[in-house]
Order: C-alpha cells, then structure tokens, then sequence
C-alpha cells in the first residue's frame, strides 16, 4: 500500500564513461590511403539494479571503420549512468530502463566517440541519432514471437 502512494521520482544522479577504447591497427600505414571507409555500428544497453530505487544503466557504443579489408579504427565507449526511479509500475519501468534512460545517454557517447576519432587523427565521426523507443519496442516484440513460438507445440 506504501508504493501506491509513493511520488514518482526520476532524477539522474551521474553520468560517466565506464570503459573507453580505441585502437588503430594499422597506422601509419592506414594514414596513407584513400578514405573511402566502411562503417560497422553496433549498440548494446545493459541495467543493473543497485539499491533504493537506484539503477545503473549502460550503453555501449561499437565503431569499427575499415578501408577494404584493412581495420581504420575501432572505437569502443561505454556510457553510463546513475538514475533514481521510484514509484513506477512496472510496466512504466521497463520503457524507462529500455528506451528512456539511453536516450538520455546516446548524446553524451556520441561526443565522446567523435572527440576519440578526431584525436586519432581520423575525419570526424558524426553518429546519427538513434530512436531508442523503437528499438525497445522492437525488442519486445521479438520477445513476444519467441514466448509465442515456444509455447506452440
């Protein structure tokens, strides 16, 4: 009966980079070709309930540029957060930690990656935003077609 009454509460307490890498393999020699790049992109989200209505949500950012079959760079951030959330239904929660709080995070991963290639010595890389909602609602999605396939017999 205390949690039905309970004020609902978002705040975000921190915001930090938890791992940062990024590795060029093949310079110098890299430097001297014609920039013509292929683009691997790749996103992952974690959560980790800590204590007190806190949780830790991560998103980690995979970059690997290639010129032909020669790896340019790549570029790996994880974006992290502290965030009070109390008072939520569960079926508010999950789209918080799902959708909310990356999209509170991608900005800041976004930067931090671009600021990496730059002093790597490598043309800007500016990362399209991302729509986390519909990611997240892909995601359920899928999970439900799995439930679905694995309860037909």
């Amino acid at each position: 009966m205390a949690e039905e009454n309970q004020e609902k509460q978002f705040i975000i307490q921190k915001l930090y980079i938890k791992d940062i890498s990024f590795e060029t393999p093949n310079s110098p020699v890299i430097f001297t070709q014609q920039w013509e790049p292929k683009v691997e992109f790749n996103l992952a989200s974690n959560v980790q309930g800590l204590e007190n209505g806190l949780y830790e949500v991560s998103l980690t950012v995979t970059v690997t540029v290639k010129l032909e079959d020669k790896t340019a760079y790549l570029a790996e951030l994880t974006q992290a957060g502290i965030f009070t959330i109390i008072g939520f239904e569960e079926n508010e929660m999950h789209p918080m930690i799902g959708s909310y709080c990356p999209t509170i995070l991608f900005p800041y991963a976004r930067e931090a990656v671009s600021d990496l290639v730059v002093k790597g010595g490598f043309p800007p890389m500016l990362l399209s935003p991302v729509n986390f909602e519909a990611l997240y609602l892909q995601h359920l999605q899928q999970q439900q077609q799995v439930a679905g396939s694995n309860t037909i017999n």
